[in-house]
Formats: structure tokens, C-alpha cells, sequence
């Protein structure tokens, strides 16, 4: 009874119109105390509170109380909550998305995907993914606030990315994304038109799950104009869309199998049954190749204009700088940083990718999620050393030892991109490094 009490008093404490929130007392209850007071402190009462703050019927106490899970699950890796509260968490969650504001759907949704990440590869993460799919999709067609959408996307791309076991899973949680740039209409529905900002959430999310699918089993009617569509988005005003829509290519161009995202296609002619049709298709792919490496090049030596932020304009340099490179000669950029002490490295675009947009979802909590989260050391073959930031010798708990040996990990996912990429450079520079298989295609 005192525990449930305490949980009370917590909720009724927090459901006021005063100014301190779930957040601010997480800052001054939480981080204030001492090293030593820290390791007494509850950490698990605390986030029963937050949890129990979410059955609240003011909705900004649901918020302060999401903000404080955010936090608590950024600042330290929450597996036994986790493990104990996962379907609680999940439901509340969901619920805050039927029902809430654009801020506290921004906050539940970013919780969810924290939540999958957490919990790793398997059945906990499959039913995150099966639960919350839907709820996000009709979320998702609100088509408001850009802040929500974008979270709503990057919520749906990191619960597919750890939970979807079949390409069947990832490519539906694609189709989801891309109509938010393509909505489909009704006889009698009009859409609006979805802003710059919103489209780099699409492609920027997109991509992330292109990273982890093998080319070959996309089904190639429903990509078949993405060559042509990141093509158009080079052309746009807005600098992130440009930078994400090249991202977006080169990693197309890593993947091969281009006639899966090329418009010509044996549906609009019949079939490929004669050497004049494969011929033909190989024509129409270099030509696209050959648009898109004109536009990257300008893009590489884009002079600044009158109010263009000069960061924002080397950022777009340099990006298309490695695009270039890497449709000239077949190299990916490689990138290192620095992670406790040991190097985290990238050798592709496919992993390049899916760093960045790990980074930006985890912000302030990617440097200790990527010490201590096994799941991610799996996915980038990361292994940090034993000793992180508190000085005390990390021993796995139970789940994370299950997460480690997981047969269910992206582990696979990120090997197959590294084999597409080193059968893309093997091949020929010129016409054999981006021929279309078809013999493969045909068999």
C-alpha cells in the first residue's frame, strides 16, 4: 500500500497547473544527487511514477510525465522496465497517439522507438512493431504539425528497423512513408500538398529501411519511379531535401538491382524476353545514371546565393562531393568517430545512413546507448571497451545477454548491404558496374 500511495501522491503532485514538471524534477531529483546517492536512488519507482502519471486525464501531465521517460530512457538503457513494464509502456503509448495533442504524440511516439531499441531483436520488438503500426499509419494521415509527422515516421523506421523479421514487414512499413509524400486519393478527398520539411522526413526515414532490405526482393512495381522521383527532389529549393534525396540515390546505386527502381519496366512493355529488350533497359538505366550524375555534379559546386547558410552550403558540397565520387568510381565514403574512447566506423552508405539517423533519433542519448547497447554494437560491428563513463566494469544483464546472442539481430541485414556493395565494385566501372542482372531476374 506505501508503494502505491507514494505512485498516488507522485500523480496528484503532478497533475497541477504549476510550472515544475515530470521533466524538471527528473533534472533536480535524478541528476542533482551525488555518484553515491545516484547508485541508491530508485530508478524503476521513478519511471512507475512516470507511467502511472500517463493514465492522467490532463494531457499535460501525460506530457511532462512522456518527457520524463524520454530522458530516463536516453540518460541510462532502461532493459529491466523495460523488460517488466514493456506492454504497459507500449499500450499508454498508443493511446496517447489515438488521443493526444501534437506534443504528446510527438513524445509517445519517440518513447515507442526508444522502447524497441531497447528491448532489442525479438518477440518483444515484433509485438511493438505489430501494435503499433497501425495506430502510426492512421496517425500519419492527419497530415499536421511537421514536428509530429516526422516523429511518427522516425518512430515507425525504428521499431521496423529492430523489429521486422520478414522484407515483407519493412516494405510495408515503407509504402506507409511513401504515401505521406504520395497520398492517394479518393474520388471526393483532397490532400494538401506536403511540405519540403515533411518530404525529407519521408525520404530520410525511407532510406533508413532501404538500408536493411535485400534488393533483390523488393517488389519492383511499387519502387519502380523512385530513380525519377529523388531526380525531381534535386531540383528543389529547400537544402536537406536535396541532401536527403542524394543520400537516398547513392544508396539506391550501392543496392543495385536498379531496374527495381527505374520507371521502365516489363509490366509497361510486356516481359524481357528478347536480348533487344534487355538491351533497351540498360539504355533507359544509364540515362537515368546519367541525369542524376549531372545534377550531383552541379550540386557539388553549388555557389552560395544571398542568404544561403554557409554550414548549410558545405554540408551540401560535400555530400554531393561524395556522391560524385562514389558514381565515378564506385567508392563510399568512410567515416570515423570517436565513441568512448574507441572508434566507430562506417566503410558504406548503407551504414553511413543508418548512423546518421540513429544519431539524430537518439541525440543526446546516442553516445550511451552506442557504449552499452548491444543491439547497436551488433548492427554497426562496434565493439566498445568495458569501462564506460561511470568507471565501474559493465556486466550484461539477463536480456542483454538474450539480445547478444539473439539469432534475430541486423547483424545479417548490415552484411548483406556490404556484400552489395563489394559485388557493385567488382564489377566493371563503366556499363558492368551498374548493369541489371536480368539473367538473375529471369531465373
Amino acid at each position: 500500500m506505501g508503494r502505491r500511495s507514494s505512485q498516488k501522491k507522485n500523480a496528484a503532485m503532478l497533475d497541477t497547473d504549476d510550472t515544475d514538471s515530470v521533466a524538471s524534477l527528473s533534472v533536480v531529483d535524478y541528476t542533482g544527487l551525488s555518484t553515491a546517492e545516484e547508485v541508491h536512488f530508485d530508478r524503476d519507482t521513478f519511471l512507475d511514477q512516470c507511467l502511472d502519471a500517463l493514465y492522467e486525464k490532463r494531457g499535460s501531465t501525460r506530457e511532462k510525465a512522456l518527457a520524463s521517460i524520454v530522458e530516463s530512457f536516453n540518460s541510462n538503457l532502461q532493459h529491466e522496465f523495460a523488460e517488466k513494464k514493456f506492454a504497459t509502456l507500449l499500450h499508454q503509448c498508443i493511446s496517447s497517439i489515438k488521443r493526444g495533442s501534437a506534443k504528446e504524440i510527438t513524445l509517445a511516439a519517440h518513447v515507442i522507438g526508444l522502447l524497441a531499441l531497447t528491448t532489442g531483436p525479438g518477440d518483444k520488438s515484433q509485438e511493438i512493431l505489430e501494435e503499433s503500426i497501425s495506430p502510426i499509419s492512421e496517425a500519419l494521415k492527419s497530415r499536421s504539425e511537421t514536428s509530429k509527422m516526422s516523429s511518427l515516421l522516425e518512430c515507425l523506421a525504428v521499431i521496423t528497423f529492430v523489429g521486422a523479421e520478414e522484407p515483407e514487414q519493412t516494405e510495408k512499413s515503407m509504402h506507409i512513408m511513401w504515401q505521406v509524400a504520395h497520398p492517394k486519393l479518393g474520388p471526393n478527398v483532397t490532400a494538401g500538398k506536403p511540405s519540403p520539411a515533411m518530404i525529407t522526413s519521408v525520404v530520410s526515414a525511407w532510406s533508413f529501411l532501404l538500408t536493411t532490405v535485400d534488393g533483390w526482393t523488393l517488389n519492383r512495381k511499387s519502387w519502380k519511379e523512385s530513380i525519377s522521383f529523388f531526380s525531381i527532389l534535386l531540383e528543389k529549393d529547400n537544402r536537406s531535401l536535396r541532401i536527403a534525396s542524394g543520400e537516398a540515390l547513392a544508396l539506391i546505386f550501392e543496392i543495385g538491382s536498379l531496374e527495381k527502381f527505374s520507371s521502365e519496366t516489363k509490366e509497361s512493355r510486356g516481359s524481357f524476353n528478347t536480348e533487344a529488350d534487355k538491351s533497351r533497359e540498360l539504355v533507359h538505366i544509364q540515362g537515368l545514371r546519367g541525369k542524376v550524375l549531372n545534377q550531383v555534379e552541379k550540386l557539388s559546386a553549388e555557389a552560395g546565393g544571398k542568404g544561403s547558410a554557409k554550414k548549410d552550403l558545405n554540408s551540401q558540397r560535400n555530400t554531393f562531393r561524395d556522391i560524385l565520387e562514389f558514381l565515378d568510381d564506385g567508392y563510399s565514403p568512410e567515416t570515423s568517430m570517436k565513441v568512448g574512447g574507441q572508434y566507430l566506423r562506417t566503410t558504406s552508405w548503407a551504414q553511413l545512413i543508418q548512423l546518421n539517423f540513429l544519431k539524430h533519433f537518439l541525440g543526446g542519448g546516442f553516445v550511451k546507448h552506442m557504449q552499452e547497447n548491444v543491439f547497436l554494437h551488433d548492427v554497426f560491428g562496434f565493439n566498445p571497451k568495458k569501462k564506460f563513463l561511470s568507471g565501474v566494469e559493465h556486466q550484461l544483464s539477463a536480456c542483454e545477454k538474450r539480445l547478444y546472442k539473439s539469432p534475430n539481430s541486423c547483424l545479417n541485414k548490415a552484411r548483406t548491404q556490404l556484400l552489395n556493395k563489394q559485388r557493385m565494385v567488382s564489377q566493371d566501372k563503366n556499363i558492368g558496374h551498374y548493369a541489371v542482372s536480368f539473367d538473375n531476374e529471369m531465373a
